[in-house]
């Protein structure tokens, strides 16, 4: 049987990427490579969109040596004279394009991947998204790599590898990437966040852990027109401004108005056992008619989809193997076209499940995305688009072929998978050691009372805005507010005046005299004194 491979000519043969090279085309690296300016002043034996190519392949395959690496893109092209550079020349290679060109080309390539009518990638008409960090990615324990990453300290000593934290904003319908951030582990995720905030759109909505509660951040959020669903730390206790109808309340985070939802969520597994769970989550859906507080609490759970997307990059695609680069910019070159590779990879799944109508992205498994598309490298198949038009058949075809049934509600205890210890950091935990089939799911929302004196200064603090609201326009004094609340400590109550009207609960019109801030009159009570 004859099979016939459409290449690039010349030296340009081995560069390609399989099916993968109809989502990175010639004409897209050879245009970051003209804007980063790594353009070959000559075209010799290895031309920089080889380079390239090349680059992108050792994540591919990460348990091969360069070589190696380079016999699997020439595998393909028997009776093509492509040459057989050493190793020395592959590494040189590397080195001439530096990182840049990588960089660029994940970010024409980290676009939402979905259509908006596709299966679990929207809430109404918000695209939904999350930021999280992850700190698994460990580099050569080498000198010049722990002067730029360090190492971290534990009580029982030093880690073994120097460690680089790398913070996402990820598509959770698809799992695709919209923009990412590395370096140190010092460097917090907030810290990392706070870099792709612009990434953002009023067509998004935001879904993140209780790491990104802060109130700068969520109103730097908020500045960007989009909206979230933050879960909140267990010891900040908003105050309550107004208690509605489906048992949120609605606060100001330092200014910023929200929509407080406290639930507890009971899951009862296959085996009988019934695990509950507190949640507080912070919105800026503050209308609790098209926003229910039940259906955003079960919205929640879709932030988890990050985690799978750490997984496919961690453990699938580099299977749990240290960075092979031993310096700092051949480091940052590999991580992007890491990056570069998911996300590509990403992209074919992502139009392959769409080709199934009503399918949900998350029956795609990368691992057989992944081996379809080594083995289109190999054979150097559908390099480029066939006359019908653009197609990926082989990775499509895989990936269709093998859809993983629709997801069952699953819980176990959460692992670290790269753990520095070899004992469990949390054995107390409710949740199984392995996973068990849930077959029941209980949300019961927390109905905050429209008064109350528990929870210490926070019950004190909603005492004084209930009271204040009986007449909401006029100044109350310290003194005045302290008797008809019966509190014996004056000084301390002036100075918890003070801090809350920095804030923004009240205003302060006079010595030891405070008002309600504007924004904390409720729509009833704004039409004058």
């Amino acid at each position: 049987m004859t099979r016939t491979t459409t290449v690039a000519a010349g030296a340009f043969a081995p560069g390609h990427l399989g099916g993968l090279t109809q989502h990175i085309p010639f004409e897209l690296v050879d245009h970051v490579l003209e804007e980063t300016k790594t353009v070959q002043a000559r075209v010799r034996t290895l031309p920089s969109r080889v380079g390239i190519y090349f680059v992108l392949a050792l994540g591919l395959f990460p348990s091969l040596g360069y070589r190696r690496v380079w016999d699997k893109l020439v595998a393909g092209l028997s009776g093509i004279d492509h040459g057989l550079p050493s190793e020395a020349a592959l590494r040189q290679l590397r080195r001439r394009l530096g990182p840049e060109p990588i960089e660029a080309l994940f970010e024409t390539l980290a676009v939402p991947l979905a259509r908006p009518t596709t299966t679990g990638a929207c809430y109404r008409r918000w695209r939904t998204v999350a930021f999280d960090g992850c700190s698994s990615l460990k580099a050569p324990d080498l000198p010049r790599i722990r002067a730029l990453l360090g190492k971290v300290r534990h009580h029982w000593g030093m880690s073994g590898y120097p460690a680089l934290r790398l913070t996402v904003l990820c598509e959770t319908g698809t799992r695709g990437l919209l923009g990412a951030v590395f370096g140190p582990s010092e460097n917090g995720e907030t810290v990392q966040a706070a870099e792709l905030l612009p990434r953002l759109t009023p067509e998004m909505l935001l879904l993140a852990d209780r790491a990104f509660d802060g109130d700068e951040f969520l109103r730097a959020v908020s500045e960007t027109g989009s909206q979230f669903l933050i879960r909140l730390c267990a010891h900040r206790r908003p105050a309550v401004l107004a208690v509605l109808p489906d048992g949120s309340y609605l606060t100001r985070l330092r200014g910023l108005r929200v929509r407080i939802i406290e639930a507890d969520i009971t899951l009862t597994t296959s085996k009988g056992q019934r695990i509950t769970g507190h949640y507080r989550l912070a919105t800026t859906l503050l209308d609790h008619r098209h926003d229910p507080a039940e259906a955003l609490i079960r919205l929640y759970h879709e932030r988890w989809e990050i985690e799978s997307a750490f997984y496919s990059l961690r453990h699938t695609l580099l299977t749990g193997r240290v960075l092979r680069s031993q310096d700092p910019r051949g480091l940052e070159q590999e991580v992007w076209a890491l990056l570069t590779l998911y996300q590509v990879i990403r992209t074919a799944m992502v139009e392959a499940v769409e080709s199934v109508p009503g399918a949900d992205p998350d029956r795609a498994s990368f691992t057989v995305a992944l081996q379809a598309a080594r083995d289109q490298v190999i054979r150097a198949d559908h390099i480029l688009p066939t006359s019908s038009g653009f197609t990926t058949s082989g990775i499509s075809t895989a990936v269709r072929s093998a859809l993983l049934p629709p997801r069952r509600a699953r819980t176990s205890a959460r692992k670290v998978k790269c753990p520095t210890s070899r004992y469990p950091a949390n054995p107390t935990s409710e949740h199984p050691l392995t996973s068990k089939n849930v077959i029941g799911l209980a949300v019961e929302i927390r109905a905050h009372p429209t008064s109350s004196a528990g929870h210490g200064r926070s019950g004190q603090r909603n005492q004084v805005l209930q009271h204040m609201r009986t007449s909401p326009h006029r100044p109350w004094h310290a003194r005045e507010l302290a008797t008809a609340l019966s509190l014996t400590h004056y000084d301390s109550f002036c100075v918890q005046l003070s801090r809350w009207t920095r804030e923004g609960l009240l205003e302060k019109t006079a010595n030891a005299t405070y008002k309600l801030a504007p924004e904390c009159l409720l729509p009833t009570e704004t039409g004058g004194a």
